[in-house]
C-alpha cells in the first residue's frame, strides 16, 4: 500500500509541465533569492566553494559549483580507483551470475540498466557500487581511472527520486531513470560509469571532450541530486575492505585498486 501510495504521488509531481517550469526557474535570476537558504537548509561548506554565494546568478549555476583548487587530492598511486563524486555510498556488491544486482530489496537486471546485451555480458559476476548524491553534495562526476572512453550512449526519459525512499518503494530507479552510460578501457579492463538522472530534472551534462581521461579528471555534472552506479569488469578491481554502506566519501579518495600493471 505503501508504495502504491508513494509512486502515485511522485507520479503526480513529476509530469513534464512540472519538471520543465522547475529547470526554467533554476537557470532564472529569480531563483537567485534562495541560494542562501538552500546553502543553509543542506549545511553545505561555503568555505570550499570557488566563488562567494553572492556571485551565482541562479540556483543552476550554484548546484554546478566548482570547488577551490586543493579542496579535493585525488589519490596518486597508479594502481588505485577513486571516487567519482562527492556522496555515500548505498551499496556495493557481486553481480550475479544471472546479471542482476539486489538493491535496497529490489533485484535489477544490468541488461535493463545498461540497455546493451554486449556491454552486459562484460560485468557478469563483476562487481557494483552505488553512490548517492543529496542536494548538499558538490555535483561534478570525475574518472575513477585513467583510461579512454570506448563507448558512450543515453536511456531513459523521465526520473524518479534515488534516494533511500525512491530505491526501496520507487519503480526501479536506477535502471528506468534518463541515465548516461560511458564504459572506459584501463589497464586492468573494462568499467561502466553510469550517471542516473534525479526526480523532476534529467539534466546530466558531459564537460569532457575526446577519449583520453586521466583519474580524477572531470567528465559531466548533475542538476540536483541524482547517483552514480560503477561496474567493473570480474577479477579487475579489489575493493577496500572498510568500505561498508552506508559510507561517506569524497571525489577522489580511493575506493580500492586495480589488478594489474600500473
Amino acid at each position: 500500500m505503501l508504495q502504491s501510495i508513494y509512486r502515485l504521488l511522485i507520479e503526480l509531481t513529476n509530469g513534464k509541465w512540472t519538471s520543465a517550469i522547475l529547470h526554467k526557474f533554476a537557470k532564472s535570476k529569480n531563483s537567485k533569492v534562495i541560494i542562501p537558504s538552500f546553502a543553509k537548509t543542506y549545511n553545505i561548506n561555503q568555505d570550499e566553494m570557488e566563488k562567494s554565494i553572492e556571485e551565482y546568478e541562479s540556483l543552476h549555476q550554484f548546484f554546478i559549483r566548482n570547488l577551490k583548487e586543493g579542496s579535493r587530492i585525488v589519490d596518486e598511486e597508479p594502481l588505485s580507483v577513486v571516487s567519482p563524486v562527492d556522496s555515500v555510498i548505498e551499496d556495493i556488491g557481486e553481480i550475479e551470475a544471472d546479471k542482476t544486482i539486489n538493491v535496497k530489496g529490489k533485484v535489477y537486471s544490468i541488461s535493463e540498466m545498461l540497455g546493451n546485451d554486449e556491454a552486459m555480458a562484460r560485468y557478469e559476476q563483476g562487481t557494483y557500487m552505488i553512490f548517492y548524491l543529496s542536494p548538499s553534495h558538490y555535483h561534478q562526476i570525475h574518472s575513477p581511472v585513467a583510461g579512454n572512453v570506448v563507448n558512450q550512449w543515453t536511456l531513459g526519459r523521465k526520473s524518479y527520486p534515488v534516494n533511500k525512499m525512491g530505491l526501496k518503494y520507487g519503480n526501479y530507479p536506477l535502471s528506468k531513470n534518463f541515465r548516461k552510460i560511458t564504459e572506459i578501457w584501463h589497464d586492468s579492463g573494462m568499467m561502466a560509469v553510469i550517471k542516473v538522472g534525479a526526480m523532476f530534472v534529467n539534466s546530466i551534462e558531459t564537460t569532457h571532450a575526446g577519449t583520453s581521461l586521466e583519474k580524477g579528471e572531470q567528465m559531466a555534472y548533475f542538476t540536483f541530486g541524482s547517483t552514480v552506479v560503477l561496474l567493473f569488469e570480474k577479477g579487475t578491481v579489489n575493493l577496500l575492505p572498510n568500505i561498508t554502506a552506508p559510507y561517506p566519501i569524497k571525489y577522489g579518495e580511493r575506493i580500492g585498486t586495480r589488478n594489474g600493471q600500473g
